[in-house]
């Protein structure tokens, strides 16, 4: 836990479930991080594509680490609490137990992870049905939603899991209703993962269309039918049994959740940036695209209007931002694929010891040692022969096509560090390349954007940044306050308080701008042409596919 010195102000609890740990921040009326804490969770993998959590472990961890960060502080001085999380589905029967979302039988893990891809075949069968809700969700269905994973439940776990299931939750809204006794949802979880529309709530054909009629029987209760704005105070604040829990006082307001990415989204996305010479300024904040880059990254623009672009999720309304409509693009994985790509490598061991030998993190190493080989060059110029594409874990956006793999072109037998950090560089610029596809797909279908504001783990990474700057073009903007999610859910609690009379009003009062940093146009035409590489190595993936699947 780290605190800064505090004052007597107002002060807002943000708690946000990441995809390995829970973290907790004590944030003040101008967005300022007094405290916070981390707790790590489990994850099991307990087959290929099958990850699942534990609600009761994700519960404690949110106590633990909530009661570290307003520890020594004047209760009353604490007005709020907003919860994220993952979009993962929890599963608990009609008392509130949990039950086991796996063949094991282990009710504790009654979490399926937002990244679990168990429920392939039922989101090809979903998507088979070209139904209308699906407009909203670039076109196609993604496999990380509720739907299919509630459909595989049904037909793999009838008896043990979905017969005796009495509520099926987002993580955000099991940890409001954990809080408050109240099951009511977040309008964010259900129009993003569920298919719940703003103007016309359920369609009951959609379920009945794909084998769920069962949830339309009770009025979907078991999904929600009490539907809350993100930052609108649920039932009457903490619990006695809750504030004991998280070392609150009871009755303090909650708010209603959002998804994390979106958390993240609000906490830097209406900064004020006058003074700054960026062209977003005197701009709506629909010239704006917030980056939410972790374990997977997720790119959120929004508009005056309902933009479908393909490939892409929503449009949702007022989903992120109240009165505005959504679109989501994403890719499943980024900061878990370099992690992935830099510790399988046969050089990780001697980073290991040189990164411990000099006290800086395997990262922060690996970027002096680019700075240390590049000679005369660009340190991006180094991977000239060498192209990664990086959906590793199938691509979300905006090829939605789940069955895509990586690609590395351009090994060598050489095995040493210096091959470890240019693999290194090629994947985060594979990433970038990414968001670039991403970003034009957006402005394609009528997104006008000309600046991305980043935040999340990666966006700590200076290479990671600057690289997303050069490659898409467009200056990226770092918030003050590096835990953004974190301060986006504290907006939350800030609304849910009444301290605030709107969202857009916290969020211009509590995200501050930290650092610009401007893309090197100088560089534009290698990365053009990098570009125009990445783009023919999904062509060819998809053709010597062809040929395979014609034998």
């Amino acid at each position: 836990m780290h605190r800064k010195k505090q004052a007597p102000l107002k002060y807002y609890v943000g708690i946000d479930v990441g995809s390995a740990s829970v973290r907790a921040a004590l944030v003040d009326e101008f967005g300022t991080v007094v405290a916070h804490a981390d707790q790590p969770i489990q994850i099991w993998e307990p087959q290929p594509d099958h990850y699942e959590q534990s609600s009761a472990d994700i519960w404690a961890a949110c106590c633990l680490v909530t009661k570290k960060v307003v520890c020594g502080v004047d209760a009353s001085w604490i007005r709020g609490v907003g919860f994220d999380a993952t979009c993962s589905l929890v599963v608990v029967d009609k008392q509130f137990q949990p039950l086991a979302v796996n063949c094991e039988g282990q009710n504790y893990r009654n979490v399926i992870m937002w990244m679990d891809h168990r429920a392939v075949s039922q989101v090809e069968r979903i998507n088979a049905t070209q139904h209308s809700v699906l407009s909203y969700v670039g076109g196609v269905m993604s496999v990380e939603m509720q739907p299919p994973k509630l459909l595989w439940i049904k037909e793999n776990l009838q008896e043990s899991c979905w017969e005796k299931a009495g509520y099926f939750f987002d993580l955000p809204d099991f940890l409001s209703w954990k809080a408050t006794g109240v099951t009511a949802r977040s309008l964010c979880t259900v129009v993003c993962k569920w298919t719940y529309t703003s103007d016309g709530g359920w369609d009951d054909s959609f379920w009945k269309m794909i084998g769920l009629e069962d949830l339309v029987k009770d009025k979907y209760e078991k999904i929600g039918n009490h539907i809350l704005s993100p930052g609108e105070p649920v039932g009457k604040g903490l619990t006695p049994e809750a504030a004991k829990d998280l070392g609150l006082p009871a009755g303090i307001a909650v708010a209603a959740s959002l998804i994390d990415a979106h958390a993240g989204g609000l906490g830097v996305i209406g900064a004020d940036v006058k003074g700054y010479n960026l062209p977003c300024e005197n701009q709506p904040i629909t010239s704006r695209v917030a980056m939410i880059c972790g374990t997977s990254s997720c790119h959120m623009g929004v508009s005056e209007t309902p933009i479908f672009v393909p490939g892409v999720w929503g449009p949702y309304f007022s989903a992120m931002v109240p009165g505005l409509w959504l679109n989501e693009g994403g890719q499943s994985a980024t900061g878990k694929l370099i992690d992935h790509v830099v510790r399988g490598h046969v050089a990780f061991p001697e980073l290991q010891s040189k990164a411990a030998a000099s006290a800086h993190s395997i990262y922060t190493y690996l970027n002096s040692h680019l700075d240390l080989i590049k000679k005369s060059l660009p340190v991006g110029f180094l991977t000239v022969d060498l192209h990664v594409w990086p959906d590793f874990h199938g691509n979300r956006s905006p090829l939605t096509d789940l069955t895509l793999k990586g690609m590395v072109v351009g090994l060598t037998l050489s095995r040493g560090l210096d091959e470890l950090a240019l693999i290194y560089l090629a994947t985060i610029q594979a990433i970038a390349l990414g968001t670039r596809h991403i970003l034009e797909t957006m402005q394609a279908a009528g997104h006008h954007i000309n600046t991305l504001f980043l935040c999340g783990g990666l966006s700590k990474n200076p290479l990671f940044v600057q690289m997303h700057a050069d490659i898409t073009g467009k200056p990226v903007v770092l918030s003050k306050e590096v835990e953004s999610v974190l301060v986006g859910a504290a907006i939350l609690g800030a609304c849910a308080s009444g301290d605030f009379a709107s969202i857009q009003e916290a969020t211009a009062k509590m995200g501050k701008v930290g650092r610009v940093v401007q893309p090197n146009h100088e560089h534009k035409r290698f990365y053009d042409k990098k570009y125009e590489v990445f783009l023919k190595l999904v062509e060819h993936q998809r053709e010597y596919r062809s040929i395979m699947n014609s034998c």
